[in-house]
């Protein structure tokens, strides 16, 4: 049961879920997140890590970039089905078109070029 608690945890977070739902769309860094959900570099990365935790997300490095996806689902049978169901739902949700829409314009290269 400990799993099972600990991904519907992880997900009874309303900007958690919307991390989720961006990177159905696509691999983002935290700087990408960041600037999607208007939020500091570290709520972005504690919100991250929670879902890390609970086996939704995972990162892969490659050079300087953390590079942030949704997971397979293979090591939890709850994740897998939440993954797979997440894909549907909340499709329709202002909040989550809204996020949609701005990810086009939101590229790493134009963020780090502020910095």
């Amino acid at each position: 049961m400990k799993e099972f608690i600990k991904v519907m945890k992880a997900l009874s977070d309303p900007t958690r879920v919307k991390i989720m739902k961006m990177l159905q769309r696509r691999v983002m860094c935290v700087c990408e997140i960041q600037e999607a959900l208007h939020v500091a570099q570290s709520t972005a990365s504690k919100h991250l890590k929670i879902l890390e935790d609970a086996g939704l997300i995972q990162y892969r490095k490659e050079g300087l970039w953390v590079n942030y996806m949704l997971a397979d689902g293979s090591q939890n049978p709850y994740v897998a089905t939440i993954l797979g169901n997440l894909r549907h739902w909340l499709e329709d949700n202002w909040e989550v078109v809204e996020l949609r829409e701005k990810l086009s314009g939101i590229r790493r290269e134009n963020l780090c070029r502020k910095l």
